[in-house]
């Protein structure tokens, strides 16, 4: 597959100023200009966010050059080009909320693709069902966004409640193993105070009380996300044997940052986000040994499509097209799935009606590089498992669930700080 590097970052660079001088393409009268279908998206390219919000956009970026490079989407026997206009939503809610609006109402889109973040998500869902505009999003995995009774919202990743829930099985697995009960297990726990976050912490709590552990610490982190040495002083005192942390981008940074400096010995830590932080590259591969990260996408399971080949592929393609990655977040690998949803949708619609559209989107059934993607009627994903790495000699390697380890778990964890 012949792919022009320097195209596309131009492309997503240009998307990018578009979006940060709060101006859009060319007004999208209709669904359809000429031969090109038109997506819209608020993301977030500056505040919080930002570092996974530009994850997200280069994982649509590649989506679109890839399908258009490939003969596009075929409607009626005709094939159209996919573009994509973005807003930057600054990471604020109210704004988002509002893009969405101006997208739908003013720029004419039809066909929306999410946000980056639950927060977010929920911020702009109830915007695409007044108007009732598909959304595919990939960014948004609170588990409350699919309990709303929402019609136009499908996602394709696993949602929250999943992320940190195999570290405890993990922890659990481990004392049977070093002749301990499950129950011995002591936890602490992080979060930052975002509907994601906590959907994580209610994941962790039911499995922690399914087996008997005991929690010693539960912290909320502070907003600004850039200090976490009080629930660590804590951590050092306790002595828990499993620590888990949550709190997007900046908050596995601030966590990994102040880890190595406070030399913290717990034998176990999972955080969300690692990739998306590239706590390896910015911290060191010993500071990080052995640090467990959740992940919805692995370069290392055996998924694949025609259109992109194997996750291996996938991440090489990712790798050649854009700079700066040691490893590809999953949150641009599940962006580019959710722009071949609505191309799998186009073409088995064969229609630019939104109700149609729709329908098609709810009926998806298709294998992917990044999985398999079907919905329940709550709008989630259904046909993908969440997967556990570890940060081992600066390589992350899948450990859980079993079935799709490529490495054993290294326990207790052997950082050199």
């Amino acid at each position: 597959m012949r792919f022009l590097k320097m195209d596309l970052r131009a492309a997503t660079v240009a998307a990018a100023l578009t979006a940060s001088l709060g101006l859009a393409a060319a007004p999208a009268e209709a669904k359809v200009e000429g031969d090109t279908i038109i997506l819209g998206s608020a993301i977030s390219l500056t505040g919080k966010y930002s570092t996974n919000g530009i994850h997200a956009q280069n994982g649509y970026e590649l989506g679109v050059k890839v399908i258009n490079d490939n003969g596009g989407v075929v409607v009626g026997g005709k094939s159209y080009k996919l573009k994509i206009v973005y807003y930057d939503d600054e990471s604020t809610p109210a704004r988002g909320a509002q893009l969405a609006e101006r997208l739908i109402s003013q720029d004419g889109v039809k066909y929306m693709l999410g946000p980056y973040s639950s927060g977010l998500t929920k911020a702009i869902a109830p915007v695409t069902e007044k108007y009732k505009i598909p959304m595919v999003e990939a960014e948004g995995a609170s588990r409350s966004l699919f309990t709303q009774g929402y019609r136009y919202l499908f996602a394709v990743l696993s949602t929250s409640e999943q992320y940190l829930a195999s570290s405890i099985e993990l922890a659990a697995e481990i004392a049977k193993k070093n002749g301990k009960k499950p129950s011995d297990v002591k936890v602490a726990m992080a979060f930052e105070n975002d509907p994601f976050s906590l959907d994580v912490r209610a994941g962790v709590v039911d499995d922690a009380k399914r087996f008997g552990m005991k929690i010693v610490i539960d912290d909320k982190l502070p907003r600004d996300l850039s200090d976490m040495t009080s629930t660590l002083t804590k951590v050092k005192a306790l002595k828990p044997d499993l620590l888990v942390i949550s709190g997007h981008s900046k908050g596995a940074a601030t966590a990994a940052r102040q880890i190595a400096e406070l030399k913290i010995s717990t034998p176990m830590i999972a955080m969300t986000h690692c990739e998306a932080a590239k706590i390896i590259s910015k911290f060191g591969a010993g500071a990080t040994e052995g640090i467990l990260c959740p992940t919805q996408w692995a370069e290392t399971l055996s998924y694949k499509d025609d259109l992109f080949g194997t996750a291996a592929e996938y991440d090489s393609l990712f790798k050649k097209s854009f700079e700066g990655y040691k490893n590809v977040p999953y949150q641009a690998a599940q962006a580019t799935a959710a722009v071949m949803v609505w191309k799998d949708a186009f073409e088995r619609a064969n229609s630019f009606d939104s109700e149609a559209l729709r329908d098609a989107i709810a009926d998806t059934d298709m294998n992917t590089f990044y999985g398999g993607i079907k919905f329940s009627p709550a709008g989630n994903n259904i046909a993908k498992p969440m997967v556990l790495r570890q940060i081992q000699d600066g390589n992350l390697n899948v450990v859980a669930p079993l079935k799709w380890a490529s490495s054993e778990a290294r326990h207790p964890r052997q950082p050199k700080y």
